[in-house]
């Protein structure tokens, strides 16, 4: 048997093992498979080389991030079968249905128009279900034997055959002067993707991208950062990895923010008061704009809205950091002298969607009682975006929410949209499924006018009576400035069954040209037993600068969803191979994962911004 290469340091080098030696790996830019590397990044800001000749102080370390799963509680699940039409229909617990059709029909050598797939109420996706996992292999039997297939992975399969998150070897290197000020960044990564190159170059490419990205120093160097982000993503014989939430942006903050303690420390600086310092501005360019994109060509992009100050504020008043932090009596308990607390802060921003790349459509239908049909592509994997984009819907429409009946997920009668991931369901879903409520509003102030002009006896429309724009929507109900109105539901039954019958209805898709970054800060407070060394987490803070917060419950319980993933990625959570790649972890009592009973207590605030490209104001928090 050929030799196991499970170390990407080892992998790498010349002479090792070729994991993959066929033409059709030769597939991305600065990739060599005669080097077991799926792909590399070589991305340059500035002069780097004179920012740190120029430093007063210089900073290295190295550091390591695990590979950790999903572990969403429901596993990868398809049905598929033929219907009456004689029309291939996938149910599938996926989180791009539209992308899932796509992918098949070639595989399957059947034309689009032949397949339906449909998302049910899924339990969790978190990056692993934006993927065709297992879908071919049951859409293939179904075509083979004309007879209904299910196909469900159990937790080993999901361990052993399922995506994770991409281990990583981090060097940091930061040049600064006396006063704090950083002249210069640079990041290296030995990124591990597994066997094969699923998300490979996107996710590193994201590490770099959103950490280096807030740290561009001060002064002179504000205008003109230097940074260097260098990546070797390698191919070993373990699990692929692939997407997972964060994206990448994990793996990079990890090191980025114990590396800005490290150096803070160094100089006898605030350790907040040092990154904010540094941190990007709203104003300012973001620096990797113009040097690399996810999606398509970079393109520069100014940041408009930067709430960093506000949620460091209101994240150290919420935990009491002035009383606790270099406290001595705060950090050691005198009945027990074996125990230490601790307490630390950590800051990060992120991207909203995939901009000049991702889009997502909405059409409305107006009934005749007043009520409302949304049909939205966009997938809700228990993040509840359905609930959301309904909302926002109602909040145009000037409607309650339970007028309006939502539909997503179902290429058949749903329109397009990319699907969830990137965490861009309720600015790019959201803003289409606005832009086709306005639409509707104006269709419904012109028939309102039309309706009290003629039921009053005044003008026209076209000779001077009241016109649509004078018309407000509220209360189920389209009011004249004088007080005069008509319900929505005499709007939609007029509109059906009286003269000039039309269906009030409209279509609007959305894509964005930036990618505005929310940000955020945590604090955390952890006891420590320096005797045997395990780590509690007491309390865990996190402020948020998400916008405009469009349903503060489902946005605190996405935030809450990632402090929980987050404690496990920090504390307990790894998946390990034996000497000959053999996964160690293949149930949830192996892997373990925080349970209701252990957690911390959890507090998040919200710190509200107004993002000028989106019509609500939103930034992203998860979908």
């Amino acid at each position: 048997p050929l030799p196991e290469l499970l170390d990407p340091a080892e992998a790498m080098k010349p002479g090792s093992v070729l994991i993959h030696d066929e033409p059709e790996y030769v597939n991305f830019g600065e990739s060599d498979p005669g080097r077991n590397l799926a792909a590399q990044l070589h991305i340059v800001i500035g002069d780097v080389d004179q920012g740190f000749a120029e430093a007063d102080h210089i900073f290295e370390a190295e550091y390591e991030v695990p590979k950790v799963q999903q572990a969403h509680i429901e596993p990868h699940v398809v049905v598929t079968y033929w219907d009456e039409d004689d029309r291939l229909v996938i149910r599938t617990s996926t989180q791009v249905p539209f992308h899932v059709r796509r992918i098949l029909a070639p595989v399957l050598k059947l034309p689009v128009k032949r397949i339906r797939v449909i998302k049910p109420r899924i339990g969790g996706g978190f990056g692993g279900k934006q993927e065709v996992m297992i879908e071919d292999v049951a859409a293939h039997l179904t075509i083979a034997t004309g007879r209904p297939v299910r196909y469900e992975y159990t937790r080993e399969e999901e361990f052993i055959a399922a995506r994770s998150r991409h281990p990583m070897r981090v060097r940091m290197k930061t040049g600064v002067k006396h006063d704090g000020t950083i002249t210069a960044n640079e990041m290296y990564c030995l990124s591990d993707t597994g066997a094969y190159g699923c998300h490979a170059l996107t996710v590193t490419g994201n590490t770099g991208h959103k950490s280096m990205a807030l740290y561009v120093g001060d002064g002179p160097y504000r205008k003109s950062p230097n940074i260097r982000f260098v990546a070797d993503i390698v191919y070993t014989n373990h699990p692929p990895a692939g997407a997972f939430r964060g994206y990448g942006v994990p793996q990079g903050f990890w090191p980025v923010e114990r590396h800005m303690e490290k150096i803070a420390r160094g100089l006898g600086l605030d350790p907040l008061e040092f990154r904010l310092k540094n941190a990007l501005r709203a104003g300012e360019l973001h620096p990797f704009s113009t040097a690399w994109s996810e999606g398509r060509e970079p393109r520069p992009e100014i940041i408009h809205t930067v709430g960093l100050e506000e949620c460091v504020r209101q994240g150290k008043a919420a935990i009491g950091w002035d009383q606790k932090y270099g406290n001595p009596q705060w950090h050691q308990a005198p009945e027990k002298t074996y125990l230490r607390k601790g307490i630390g802060a950590a800051l990060v921003m992120q991207g909203t969607a995939i901009p000049y790349l991702d889009m997502g459509g909405a059409s409305i239908k107006m009934n005749d009682d007043g009520s409302f049909n949304l049909a939205i592509g966009a997938t809700d994997l228990g993040t509840g975006s359905d609930t959301v984009l309904g909302q926002m819907v109602a909040e145009v429409l000037g409607i309650p929410l339970e007028d309006v009946i939502v539909y997503s997920s179902d290429t058949d009668f749903t329109p397009f949209d990319k699907g969830a991931y990137a965490s861009s369901t309720t600015y790019i879903s959201g803003a289409a499924a606005v832009r086709a409520a306005q639409q509707v509003a104006q269709r419904i102030r012109l028939r309102a006018a039309r309706m009290l002009n003629e039921r009053d006896g005044g003008d026209s429309i076209e000779h001077g009576g009241l016109q649509a724009d004078q018309i407000k929507l509220g209360d189920r109900k389209a009011v004249a400035p004088d007080g005069r109105f008509v319900t929505m539901e005499e709007i939609g039954h007029d509109s059906l069954h009286h003269t000039d019958q039309e269906q009030i209805m409209a279509v609007a898709s959305y894509y964005s040209p930036v990618s505005p970054p929310p940000f955020a800060a945590q604090f955390a407070e952890v006891t420590v037993d320096i005797e045997t060394g395990q780590v509690t987490v007491d309390q865990l803070v996190m402020a948020v600068d998400s916008g405009v917060i469009v349903n503060p419950l489902t946005a605190s319980g996405q935030v809450e969803g990632g402090m929980t993933q987050a404690l496990g990625y920090a504390v307990c959570e790894e998946m390990r191979y034996d000497e000959r790649g053999r996964a160690r972890e293949r149930n949830l009592t192996d892997y373990h994962i925080f349970r209701a009973d252990e957690m911390p207590d959890l507090q998040t605030l919200f710190v509200e911004t107004y993002e000028p490209s989106h019509p609500f104001g939103v930034k992203a928090v998860a979908e």
